[in-house]
């Protein structure tokens, strides 16, 4: 009788501990009654990326209901399938490889909002490497990511300004190793977003100046980066969902408004952050995020069908495979 007292009394002992533990742990810093949410950056924590940071720090997306954890990306198609996978509950991506992605394999996605109005993908070279136009690049090797948004659209650019992709060599690179790939004419250009400029060149010892080719100049019907959601989600808690993307849009507005503050807002979350750059990078990125009287975020159905027919007529996706609510859930998006 008296050792059975003693379990029982151990028990309870151990139980409160357990109980103790998980109070003052787990929950360290989360506020009650938020819903606890994961979101992916594009790639890497980057300037381009500061305004997830700049809701989270400014309490956007807590008044929204939300205790959000942000973690970087490692690019579009990765993104897109730790979404799918619920891994991630929200994340971003390039809205033309989310479209090619798309029509090869069923990915359980949706778009919900844009970031960029304007497609900022490309590649990027150096002064003094011989590239200059689309048609230099042929017979040169290209370090990338395999699987980037830059590789996965070269197809559909090539074919707009005529170029045979076939004879353009893509080298298997780590996004981290690209910079100095480039400055040490190890490769002839890298695949990169128009905004990379300052960090390109920063890398590049000998103080040359960066010279980009634009996809989004041969094709402007383009988006840039979309906010993408797991398709149920999107479908059975669209509240959640407008609730989040309003928030995250509140952070891209601050920190078009104020590229500087935004930088620096970053810099409290990634210490590494290069406060310099990073503003650069914002500043680079206003003008493809703000277009005349578009509304942040914005999708229109029209132009999302042009995006698929140019990918279709590029020979990267079979006429008919996907129409645009396939890609887009247009009522959660704001309206362009």
């Amino acid at each position: 009788m008296r050792l059975r007292r003693s379990v029982v009394a151990l028990t309870a002992v151990l139980g409160l501990a357990l109980v103790s533990a998980c109070n003052s742990g787990d929950d360290k810093g989360t506020d009650s009654g938020l819903q606890k949410v994961s979101y992916q950056t594009s790639f890497g924590q980057f300037g381009r990326e500061a305004y997830a940071y700049v809701a989270l720090d400014k309490g956007y997306f807590k008044d929204a209901g939300f205790d959000v954890k942000i973690t970087p990306g490692s690019g579009t198609v990765d993104v897109m399938k730790q979404v799918a996978g619920g891994q991630a509950d929200y994340g971003i991506g390039d809205f033309t490889a989310i479209v090619i992605t798309l029509g090869k394999q069923k990915l359980p996605v949706t778009t919900v909002g844009m970031i960029h109005q304007k497609s900022m993908a490309g590649l990027m070279t150096l002064e003094g490497m011989g590239i200059t136009k689309p048609s230099d690049l042929i017979g040169k090797s290209v370090g990338d990511q395999p699987g980037s948004t830059n590789q996965v659209m070269f197809p559909v650019w090539a074919k707009a300004v005529d170029i045979d992709p076939t004879k353009v060599n893509f080298v298997a690179s780590p996004p981290p190793a690209l910079p100095t790939l480039l400055s040490t004419k190890k490769v002839d250009a890298i695949g990169q977003f128009v905004v990379g400029k300052p960090l390109i060149e920063k890398a590049d010892k000998d103080g040359r100046k960066a010279i980009m080719l634009p996809y989004g100049d041969a094709l402007p019907q383009l988006y840039g980066n979309a906010i993408l959601a797991r398709a149920d989600v999107a479908k059975d808690h669209p509240d959640q969902v407008k609730k989040f993307t309003a928030a995250l849009l509140k952070g891209l507005d601050d920190a078009m408004k104020d590229p500087a503050a935004a930088a620096e807002t970053l810099k409290k979350y990634v210490p590494t952050t290069d406060v310099g750059v990073a503003t650069e990078e914002l500043n680079l990125m206003k003008p493809y995020s703000v277009v005349n009287d578009v509304p942040l975020g914005a999708v229109d159905t029209d132009r999302v069908q042009k995006v698929i027919d140019t990918i279709v007529d590029a020979q990267q996706l079979t006429k008919g495979a996907l129409k645009p609510s396939d890609v887009v859930t247009v009522d959660l998006a704001p309206k362009g």
